[in-house]
C-alpha cells in the first residue's frame, strides 16, 4: 500500500472539437487556426464538405468585374485553353466544411494517402505511402472520392477542374482493393490526379563558345598543367561557336487557378564578333546563329574575326611560352619551330605535341614527345626524348624515332624503329625495320631487319646486323596466334577420332538388332498393327547414331583441312628468310656478327666474316634437310 500519492500524472484527455461549420477559400489555414484554439493539433481534425462554389471574374488593371457563380453543371466550360491562358482571368472557389476531431473508427485509417504537386503545381499527384492496408466495404469508392477531395482542399488545389481522370484513378483503385479484399501496398505508388497547363520557360539569349571547353578530366587523373590549350584545334563539321537566340515563354495556370505569366527574355549576349565565311559557316534559324567549321585547324582570333588556319610560326614549345600542343594526327594543323640556338631547345623539357606536321629547325628536349604525321628535326632530340612519325627527318638522333619511312643524318647511340630506315652514319644504337640502309657504319651498331640490310661503308666494329622474320609484333602475335589454333584444332581431332572408333563400335555391335526391329516394325505397319512403343524408341536411338557418326566424320575432314593451312601457314613465316640479305659494300672491318632467325626449328644462325673480307653479299642457305648457314649469295 502507497504511504504517499504517485508521481505519475494521468495523460489529459484528448480535446474534442465539436462539429463547427466555417466558410473559406482557405480550408488549411482555417484548420490549423481552430487546432491552436484548442490547443491540438491540425491533423486530428476532419471534416465534411457542405459546399463547394466557383467564382470567376475578368481584371484587366482598368476594369475589374463582379465576381460570377459558375454552377456546378458548367464547371466544363473554365476547361478551355483560351479563357484559362487569358491573364486577365480569375477563378476561386469558396468551400463551406463541417469541421470535428477524427473518428476511431475511420476505415481510411491505415491507408497512407497524400496529395503533392510539381515545383509549377500543374501537375497534382496522388501518392500511395509503403505500408498501407485498406479494407473494401459498400461505401468505398464515394469514401475513397471525399477523402482524396479533402486532401486537394488542404493543398489549395482546385476542385473538379483540371481532375476528369481522377474518377478513372478512384474507379481502379477501389476495383483492386474489392478484388483483394484488404489491399497492402509494400511499395509506394505515384498516381497524376490533376494536370492544368504547364508554362514554358522563357530563354534568355547566351552565347556558347564550344571550341573553349576543356576536355573533361577524371578526378583520379593526374592534372597536366603544362597543357594549357595554346591551340584550340577543331575539326570539320564542328560546332565552334552557338547563340541561342532569346525566346518569350508561354503563360500557363496552375491547379490552384493561378495565371502563371512568363517573364521577359534578358538579351546580353548579341555576337560582335565577325567570322571568315571561306572557313566557318553560319547557320541561322529561329532557335540559334550556329557558326560551323568548315575545314580542319585551329581557330584563331585576328582583328575581331574569328578564322581557321592550319599553319602556326613559334619560337619555341615550352613550359613558360605555349605549353603543351595537341591537335590530333588528322587536325591538318602544320607547326613550323624556328628556335635554333644550340644551347636552347626548340621543343622544351618534359613538353608532348601531336599534331599533322611538324618542322623544328632546333634541338627536341630531355623527355619531349613529339606525335605527327610528318615530322622534321633540324638539330638533335635528348636521349631520353621520343619522336613517332609516319615520314621522319632528323639530322642528329640520340633518343627513340618510330614511323614507317626514316631518314637520320647521324645516329648516335639512339633507338630507330620502322619500316624504311636510311641512315648516313650511323654511331652505335639500336635499329629495327622491314628494310635497313647505312650509308657510314661506325662500331657497336645493333640492325634487325625482316628482309634487308646494306651497309655502303664500314668503319668499325662490334656491330651485329640480324634478318628476323618476327621482327614485327604483329607478325609475332600472328604467329603466336597460328601455334595456339593447331594446338586447339590437334585436340579437337584427337577427341573426335576417339567419338569416331565409339560410335563405330556401337553401330557394328547394334546392326544385326537394329535390322531385326526394322523388320517387325514393317509388318505390324502392313498388318495394321499399333506398333510397340519400345520398338520405335530403339529404332530412332539406332537411327540418331547413325546420323552422329556421320555428322563428326564430316567435321573431322573439315578440321584436318584446317590444321594442313595453319600449318603451311607457320612454314610461310620463314619462307622469305631464305631472300632475306646482308649486304656490305665495302670490305670487313674487325669484329662483327650476321644472324638469321629461323621460326621452325625456333633456332639462330650466327656467322662472323673475317675481318678484310670482301664478300659482299650473305644470305640464309639450307645446306641438308633442316641444317642451315650463312654463306655468301648472289644478290
Amino acid at each position: 500500500m502507497a504511504l504517499f500519492g504517485s508521481n505519475k500524472k494521468a495523460k489529459p484527455a484528448l480535446k474534442k472539437v465539436r462539429p463547427t461549420v466555417i466558410r473559406t477559400q482557405n480550408v488549411a489555414k482555417e484548420l490549423m487556426s481552430l487546432a491552436k484554439s484548442y490547443d491540438i493539433k491540425a491533423d486530428s481534425l476532419d471534416f465534411n464538405i457542405l459546399e463547394i462554389q466557383t467564382y470567376t471574374r475578368i481584371n484587366d488593371g482598368t476594369r475589374e468585374t463582379e465576381w460570377e457563380e459558375i454552377s456546378h453543371d458548367d464547371l466544363y466550360t473554365l476547361d478551355n485553353d483560351t479563357q484559362l491562358l487569358n491573364s486577365n482571368f480569375q477563378i476561386k472557389q469558396m468551400y463551406e466544411i463541417e469541421v470535428f476531431s477524427k473518428k476511431d473508427e475511420d476505415p481510411f485509417k491505415n491507408f497512407k494517402l497524400a496529395v503533392g504537386a510539381n515545383a509549377t503545381k500543374c501537375k497534382v499527384y496522388l501518392s500511395i505511402g509503403a505500408g498501407s492496408e485498406v479494407e473494401y466495404n459498400s461505401r468505398f469508392d464515394k469514401g475513397l472520392s471525399l477523402l482524396i477531395q479533402k486532401r486537394k482542399m488542404r493543398a489549395g488545389i482546385l476542385i473538379n477542374i483540371f481532375d476528369e481522370m481522377q474518377e478513372e484513378v478512384v474507379s481502379k483503385l477501389a476495383a483492386h482493393v474489392r478484388v483483394e479484399e484488404k489491399a497492402v501496398y509494400t511499395q509506394p505508388e505515384t498516381i497524376l490526379i490533376a494536370q492544368s497547363y504547364e508554362p514554358t520557360a522563357t530563354i534568355d539569349d547566351a552565347l556558347i563558345m564550344h571550341f573553349e571547353k576543356e576536355k573533361e578530366v577524371n578526378e583520379k587523373e593526374k592534372i597536366d598543367y603544362a597543357s594549357r590549350g595554346f591551340i584550340k584545334n577543331v575539326k570539320e563539321g564542328e560546332v565552334l561557336i552557338e547563340y541561342i537566340k532569346a525566346k518569350e515563354g508561354k503563360p500557363g495556370r496552375n491547379c490552384r487557378g493561378e495565371f502563371m505569366s512568363p517573364a521577359e527574355p534578358i538579351t546580353s549576349h548579341e555576337p560582335e564578333f565577325k567570322v571568315d565565311e571561306t572557313t566557318i559557316e553560319i547557320a541561322d534559324t529561329d532557335d540559334s546563329i550556329k557558326y560551323i567549321a568548315k575545314e580542319n585547324g585551329y581557330i584563331s582570333f585576328e582583328d575581331g574575326t574569328y578564322i581557321i588556319k592550319t599553319d602556326v610560326d613559334v619560337g619555341e614549345i615550352s613550359f613558360k611560352t605555349t605549353g603543351s600542343i595537341s591537335t590530333g594526327l588528322d587536325s591538318d594543323v602544320s607547326i613550323s619551330v624556328t628556335e635554333t640556338d644550340s644551347v636552347k631547345d626548340a621543343i622544351g623539357m618534359g613538353m608532348e605535341v601531336e599534331v599533322t606536321e611538324i618542322d623544328i629547325e632546333g634541338n627536341v628536349g630531355s623527355n619531349a614527345k613529339v606525335f605527327a604525321r610528318k615530322a622534321n628535326i633540324g638539330g638533335q632530340t635528348h636521349a631520353t626524348a621520343t619522336i613517332r612519325a609516319d615520314k621522319l627527318s632528323i639530322n642528329v638522333h640520340k633518343g627513340k624515332a618510330f614511323g614507317k619511312n626514316i631518314r637520320i643524318t647521324r645516329l648516335e647511340h639512339g633507338e630507330v624503329d620502322g619500316d624504311t630506315v636510311e641512315i648516313a652514319q650511323a654511331l652505335g644504337g639500336h635499329i629495327r625495320a622491314k628494310d635497313i640502309d647505312i650509308e657510314i657504319c661506325a662500331s657497336h651498331v645493333k640492325a634487325t631487319a625482316s628482309r634487308k640490310i646494306e651497309i655502303k661503308r664500314m668503319q668499325g666494329s662490334e656491330n651485329i646486323f640480324t634478318i628476323d622474320p618476327l621482327l614485327k609484333k604483329d607478325a609475332q602475335s600472328g604467329l603466336d596466334e597460328n601455334q595456339d589454333n593447331i594446338k586447339e584444332l590437334e585436340h579437337d581431332l584427337a577427341s573426335m577420332k576417339k567419338e569416331i572408333t565409339k560410335y563405330t563400335k556401337l553401330i557394328k555391335d547394334g546392326t544385326a538388332s537394329f535390322l531385326d526391329i526394322k523388320k517387325r516394325l514393317i509388318h505390324y505397319k502392313k498388318s495394321g498393327v499399333k506398333m510397340p512403343e519400345s520398338f520405335v524408341k530403339k529404332y530412332k536411338q539406332f537411327q540418331k547414331m547413325q546420323e552422329h557418326l556421320k555428322e563428326i566424320k564430316e567435321e573431322l575432314a573439315v578440321k584436318t583441312d584446317q590444321l594442313s593451312l595453319l600449318t603451311t601457314r607457320t612454314v610461310s613465316f620463314q619462307d622469305n628468310i631464305l631472300d632475306a640479305r646482308i649486304i656490305n659494300r665495302g670490305a670487313w672491318i674487325g669484329h662483327n656478327e650476321l644472324k638469321f632467325k629461323l621460326v621452325d626449328p625456333p633456332i639462330e644462325v650466327v656467322f662472323k666474316p673475317k675481318e678484310g673480307s670482301q664478300d659482299k653479299v650473305f644470305g640464309l642457305v639450307e645446306v641438308d634437310e633442316g641444317e642451315y648457314e650463312i654463306q655468301p649469295v648472289k644478290e
